[in-house]
Formats: structure tokens, sequence, C-alpha cells
């Protein structure tokens, strides 16, 4: 249920955060051009949109961070695995469990190192520059993506130990589309 709840909160800040900045890049951009049209531009010209670029800034690094975590558990990152799927079964388990711990090891590292600075960037004054917020909540992002990528490392570690399966991204399948259900309908199956 706890793995349900995270999964599904995790997917929905990941999209939220992109829509979000599409939708700001989107107003940031329609701001630009209508300010240069003479009977729009007198209305237009007072509102101030300086904040929209530093605001689609942090949400992309807020969303990249929990996307790499949402790739581990998915298994969408590129890796480079011909060798190691070519050896032995006991040998390929244990070069795939070092990767996943190494990963974890390393995630845990950057998570702690974030937290680290972000407490100590709390205890400063520094806002960010357009929007005026305490920068240690936009460097939040990097403790909270990091330790739930490390997560995310110990999750699929776990499950391989278990079943001897890592996840994987079949390219060819869409997410939410049944492949008998488009077959049926006429589309590619």
């Amino acid at each position: 249920m706890f793995m349900k709840i995270l999964d599904r909160l995790e997917e929905t800040l990941i999209a939220s955060l992109m829509a979000g900045a599409t939708l700001v890049i989107f107003a940031s951009v329609v701001h630009r051009y209508f300010s240069g049209v003479p009977v729009i531009q007198d209305y237009v010209l007072h509102w101030n949109l300086a904040w929209a670029q530093e605001l689609c800034i942090y949400m992309f690094v807020w969303m990249a961070k929990f996307g790499a975590a949402y790739g581990v558990r998915t298994g969408i990152h590129v890796g480079v695995d011909v060798i190691i799927n070519r050896m032995e079964p006991h040998l390929r388990a244990k070069f795939v469990l070092f990767g996943l711990g190494a990963g974890a090891l390393f995630t845990g590292i950057v998570g702690s190192l974030g937290a680290r600075f972000v407490y100590h960037m709390s205890e400063t004054e520094q806002v960010s520059a357009d929007l005026e917020w305490p920068m240690w909540i936009i460097y939040l992002a990097v403790p909270l993506g990091s330790y739930l990528m490390c997560f995310r490392f110990l999750q699929v570690a776990w499950n391989f130990v278990r079943t001897g399966e890592l996840p994987h991204h079949d390219h060819a399948q869409v997410d939410g589309i049944d492949p008998v259900e488009a077959a049926k309908e006429g589309g590619p199956a």
C-alpha cells in the first residue's frame, strides 16, 4: 500500500512539475509576443514575468531529481550491459548487485551531503534572485531526490535478489494502452 502511494506521488509530482513548467513558459512566450503588438502592449507591459524563467529552471531541477528515481524504479535509464548479460548467471548476479549497491551508496552519499548543505543554507537569509524564495527550499530537491533514488536502487536490488529480475522498459509498449484492445480497435498491436 505504501509503495503504491509513493509510486503515485512520484509520478504525480513529475507530471505536475512538467505541466506547470510548460504552462509558465507558454505564458512567458505569449507575454513576450503580445508585448510587441501595438494595441495590446500598453496593457501587457505592466505584467512582470521576470520570475518565469527562474521558476522553470527550479521546476526542471526538481523534475530531473525525482525523474531519475523514477527511471531507476522503471528501468528506463540507459545502461551498457552487453558484457554483463553474456556472463554466467551467478557471476552476472554479483555484478548486477554490485552496480545497484554502488548506485545506492553514491546517491545516499549525495543525499547526505545535500541534506547537510540544505541545513546550513537554512541558517542563512539567502533567497533566489527573482522569486525571492529561501534557497534552502530550492536546494531541498538534492537530498529528497537523491534519497528517493537511493531507496529505488535498494528496492530494485531487493527485488533482484528475490526474483532474479530487473525492471525493464519495453519501448514498443506505451503505458496505459492495452495491446489486445488496440488490436481490436484497428490500431497497431
